[in-house]
C-alpha cells in the first residue's frame, strides 16, 4: 500500500480558493486553515481505517481521527452498517426513538451517570451543563482554567486554548478571547491556572460562595496534552466545600481514555460530565449527565430549559451504539492503543535525540502531544509552559511529515489521536517520516 503525498495538492489548492470565496477563511473550523503551519489545507475525499485520501488521491496516515471520535478507525464496518440500517428508517424525526433510550442506557451503565441528555455538539453539552449548574445553585459565576477549551459559547471564550492559542498571537492576553463577546458576559467567568492547586484554593476561599460550577478538562487536549497532578485533582474535589458543582468536560477524553473516560482513569468524582466525539461514532453529537437529583432540573422535568431539534438524531445514535458497543465488547482495544502510542512516543523521542532537536512529549493513553521545546518529557503541566513551545519548529515538522504522507494535527497546541486501525506498518512509516523531519532541522 503506497502512501503518495505530494508537497502541493493541486485539487486542494483549487478547492481552497473556491472555499475562501464563500466561507470565512475557506474553512468551517479555524484550525483546519493551516494558518499556524503554512501551506494549503488538504481537502479530504475519503477515509478508511488509519488513512485519509485527499482530493488529488494522495493518502495519509491520519492522526487526527476527526479530532478523536474515530477510535475504531475511519469507516468502520460495524458503524457503517449501523448507520446504513438507521438511514433506511429516516434521517431525523424531531420525536423520541428507541435508539436514544438504548444509547442513554449504555452511557449511564458504563459511566455511572444516573441521567443523560443528548445534544448535537460538545459546545452544546458544556453550555447546557453550566446553565444547569447555575439553575441548581442560583449562582451566576463559573470558573474555568487557562488554556482549557470548552467550546465556543460566549461565556467560555475566556482564556481558552485550542485554535485561540494558534490564531490570536497574544498568549496571556486578557479575556475575552474573541471579538463579539461582551465584557460584561466574560466577567461572569473566573479563570484560574490549571495544575495550580494553591491558586484554585485561594480563589475558592475568596469567591467560592459566588461560583456555580468549576469546569475543567480532566486531561487537557486543547493546549496540547496536559496531565493533572494528584494535588490539583484533590483541589478540584475541594470546590464542593463551597457548594460549587464540579463539571468534567470529557468531550475529548470520554470513552477515549477508558470505557469510563478520564473520570474512571483518574478516580474523579464530578457532579456533572460532558461528552461528545466518540458517543456519536463520528456523527454530530454531545451529551451531559450526572446525578438524577441534578439532571431532574432539566426541562421538561425541571425549570432549566434546553432543547434541540436534532438532539438524539437516529443516525448519530446508531453510530454511537455501534462504537461504544465495539469498545465494550473489546476492552483490550485500550491496551492496544496505549501500546502503539507508547511506541510512537518512544520513537519520536529517539528520532529527535539523534538529530539534536529539542522535544518534550506528554502522553495519556492514545492522546499525545510532542511539544517542540527542550524540557524533560512529561514536565509541561501548565498553559504557560505549553505556550513556550517553538511553533516555527513545529510547523517545519508538520510540513515535512505531511509531504511524506503523515497527517498530524495542524497545530502545536493540539493532541493527536491514535485509532485501533493503526498498526506496525503505520508506526514504521510515521517514525521514518519523523526521522527525516528532525534530521532536516529548520529546512524543508
Amino acid at each position: 500500500m503506497t502512501v503518495n503525498a505530494p508537497a502541493t495538492s493541486t485539487r486542494s489548492e483549487a478547492l481552497f480558493a473556491r472555499a475562501k470565496a464563500v466561507t470565512p477563511g475557506g474553512v468551517n473550523s479555524p484550525v483546519r486553515a493551516f494558518r499556524s503551519v503554512g501551506g494549503t489545507p488538504r481537502f479530504i475525499a475519503h477515509a478508511d481505517g488509519a488513512y485519509l485520501t485527499d482530493a488529488d488521491g494522495a493518502r495519509y496516515v491520519d492522526y487526527i481521527g476527526s479530532w478523536g471520535p474515530m477510535i475504531l478507525g475511519h469507516n468502520h464496518p460495524a458503524v457503517r452498517a449501523a448507520v446504513a440500517e438507521a438511514l433506511l428508517g429516516g434521517t431525523s424525526f424531531g420525536a423520541p426513538s428507541e435508539r436514544e433510550v438504548l444509547l442513554a442506557e449504555l452511557v449511564t451503565r458504563l459511566t455511572g451517570a444516573e441521567r443523560v441528555r443528548f445534544v448535537s455538539s460538545g459546545t452544546e453539552a458544556t453550555m447546557s451543563a453550566l446553565r444547569l449548574a447555575r439553575g441548581v445553585t442560583g449562582r451566576k459565576f463559573i470558573l474555568k482554567f487557562r488554556g482549557n477549551y470548552h467550546g465556543h459559547a460566549d461565556g467560555l471564550l475566556v482564556e481558552a486554548g485550542s485554535g485561540l492559542m494558534t490564531t490570536s498571537g497574544e498568549l496571556g492576553a486578557a479575556a475575552p478571547s474573541s471579538a463579539g463577546v461582551p465584557e460584561e458576559y466574560a466577567a461572569l467567568t473566573l479563570v484560574s491556572e490549571y495544575n495550580d492547586p494553591a491558586a484554585l484554593d485561594s480563589l475558592m476561599a475568596e469567591r467560592g460562595h459566588e461560583i456555580a460550577a468549576v469546569i475543567f478538562e480532566p486531561v487537557v487536549g486543547n493546549a496540547g496534552v496536559l496531565i493533572p497532578t494528584p494535588e490539583f485533582l484533590a483541589a478540584l474535589h475541594r470546590v464542593r466545600d463551597s457548594g460549587t458543582l464540579l463539571i468534567a468536560d470529557e468531550v475529548m477524553t470520554g470513552f477515549r481514555l477508558s470505557l469510563n473516560g478520564a473520570t474512571g482513569l483518574l478516580g474523579l468524582e464530578p457532579d456533572l460530565r460532558c461528552w461528545g466525539k466518540i458517543i456519536g461514532g463520528g456523527l454530530p453529537v454531545g451529551a451531559y449527565g450526572g446525578r438524577a437529583e441534578l439532571m431532574e432540573y432539566v426541562s421538561p422535568s425541571g425549570p432549566v430549559y434546553q432543547a434541540g431539534t436534532l438532539s438524539g438524531n437516529p443516525l448519530a445514535m446508531a453510530a454511537g451504539l455501534a462504537t461504544l458497543g465495539a469498545l465494550e465488547a473489546n476492552p483490550g482495544i485500550y491496551q492496544q492503543l496505549d501500546r502503539y502510542t507508547g511506541q510512537l512516543a518512544a520513537g519520536l523521542r529517539s528520532a529527535a535525540d539523534r538529530a539534536g532537536q529539542p522535544l518534550s512529549i506528554n502522553r495519556v493513553g492514545s492522546m499525545l502531544t510532542a511539544f517542540h521545546q527542550g524540557v524533560p518529557d512529561g514536565s509541561i503541566a501548565t498553559y504557560q509552559q505549553a505556550a513556550a513551545s517553538d511553533t516555527a519548529a513545529f510547523a517545519h515538522f508538520f510540513q515535512s511529515v505531511l509531504a511524506q504522507g503523515i497527517y498530524w494535527a495542524p497545530s502545536q497546541f493540539e493532541s493527536i489521536f491514535v485509532s485501533a486501525a493503526h498498526g506496525d506498518l503505520e508506526l514504521e512509516r510515521t517514525l521514518a517520516a519523523a526521522e527525516q523531519a528532525y534530521q532536516t532541522g529548520g529546512t524543508l
